[in-house]
């Protein structure tokens, strides 16, 4: 496995000339994400100020009310659609990575998620991997971090199955074989993470404009891990 200057230095290679694609394909699942959570911030506000409106009651504090599900079912969507767009912009730096392509084109390599033949995996993957994470982290938070970082390379396995064998992989079998590349590898991910801690402040210091540069850089990056990670898994 290269160190984490040679990997950024990977995904330096292939945003050189690239910049403007890669922050326009990133900018798209973005301007998306946004209006999806003005649009159920106005689909759960007005249904809320109806019933303040309708129970007076509820101001003084003698009726309770309870948003909670809506929320939640809004996260939960919104996770899917993001598990979506990431993968396809994922796919896209692997490939140009490998040289199997020279060019982004942003408006439609973002939605590469979305295609018929590989959405029901990411979705299912999606799913998938949060319920494990999620009971993992009822034992302890860390074991649901751990677990985080051995499924992490989940897309990355379906998306070669499939373009190996035109065939959509297992499921389950994308998530396994995750688990079992990961191994001896998740504390090194996990440190090149942490190598992106400065960039993250730089980024909320702008509010949130400089992600649209940070996020394909960590994405770009994150591929060349999985590029290099070593494919043969003993027992």
């Amino acid at each position: 496995m290269k160190t984490r200057a040679e990997l950024k230095n990977e995904a330096k290679d292939v945003l050189r000339g690239r910049w403007k694609d890669s922050v326009l394909m990133c900018l798209v699942p973005t301007l998306i994400s946004i209006a999806i959570g003005l649009l159920v911030f106005f689909l759960l506000l007005l249904p809320t100020i109806t019933f303040v409106q309708n129970n007076p009651d509820f101001v003084s504090g003698t009726t309770s009310y309870e948003g909670s599900s809506g929320s939640g079912g809004s996260g939960f969507f919104g996770g899917v659609i993001g598990a979506l767009f990431s993968a396809g912009i994922s796919w896209t730096f692997l490939d140009l990575l490998r040289g199997k392509r020279k060019e982004i084109n942003p408006f439609s390599d973002a939605f590469r998620g979305f295609a018929g033949p590989v959405i029901l995996g990411v979705i299912c993957i999606s799913l998938l991997t949060l319920v494990f994470v999620t009971l993992w982290s009822l034992l302890l938070i860390i074991p649901g971090i751990i677990k985080g970082y051995s499924y992490s390379q989940a897309y990355f396995v379906y998306y070669d199955g499939y373009e190996e064998t035109g065939v959509r992989p297992g499921f389950l079998d994308s998530i396994t074989r995750s688990r079992k590349l990961m191994n001896g590898y998740k504390g090194q991910l996990f440190l090149l993470d942490l190598s992106f801690i400065g960039w993250h402040i730089l980024a909320m210091l702008t509010l949130g404009i400089g992600y649209l540069w940070l996020t394909p850089y960590i994405t770009a990056t994150k591929a060349a891990f999985y590029e290099n990670l070593p494919k043969t898994i003993t027992a």
